[in-house]
């Protein structure tokens, strides 16, 4: 049958042309925040991404004819998943992890009785649904609560920790739709104008 064990195709990630700029321009503006605003150490300085934390992985790979320049593995668009924010500190503090679920109620989050569950609310971790039935990412409701009750209590441990209750701080996000948004940021402005927002530039996350 000319068949051969072959891996799934995907596309490759495309940087910036100018990527080298872009990143050297991102990193200036990064420094001028920590000058003028006098950031202290790591500790106020939080980059936080998303990522899909998918149930059941499907196989990587296949059996197709030789030669062949597209290659299709079932279950590798599987949808079953959840998505996992993580945030750390430029001092290497990993903040407490929120998990969002596709949901409209708690029903959708993982059971009370679930193994580690108690152990995970003491540290911190958030469970919660998105609010969307069929849509387990981020939205503005989730990015609220995120900064409400895993990053402003970080910020304001760090800032008791120094002795100056005023201290500014740096939250680093990349370019996705929900960060950017006039809602999310005239929100941040209004509630957190302590929190400056810095952004990873567009397409150069993985750098």
């Amino acid at each position: 049958m000319k068949w051969s064990l072959r891996r799934s195709t995907r596309a490759a990630h495309k940087f910036p042309e100018n990527v080298d700029q872009v990143l050297m321009e991102a990193a200036q503006r990064m420094a001028a925040v920590v000058r003028e605003e006098d950031i202290p150490d790591g500790a106020f300085i939080v980059n936080i991404d998303q990522t899909q934390i998918v149930y059941a992985m499907g196989p990587e790979g296949t059996w197709n004819q030789s030669g062949v320049k597209q290659v299709s593995v079932s279950g590798k668009e599987e949808k079953r998943a959840f998505t996992l924010v993580v945030g750390v500190s430029a001092s290497g503090d990993v903040l407490p992890f929120q998990v969002i679920f596709a949901g409209k109620t708690k029903a959708s989050c993982p059971s009370t009785d679930a193994p580690f569950y108690d152990q995970a609310l003491e540290y911190g971790f958030q469970f919660i649904p998105s609010g969307v039935s069929n849509n387990y990412w981020s939205n503005q409701q989730t990015m609220r609560l995120l900064i409400i009750h895993i990053i402003v209590p970080y910020f304001m441990k760090q800032r008791k920790r120094v002795g100056d209750p005023q201290q500014k701080c740096i939250l680093q996000l990349d370019c996705w739709s929900v960060h950017r948004s006039e809602e999310f940021i005239s929100w941040m402005r209004k509630n957190y104008p302590w929190i400056i927002l810095q952004f990873v530039p567009g397409g150069c996350t993985p750098l």
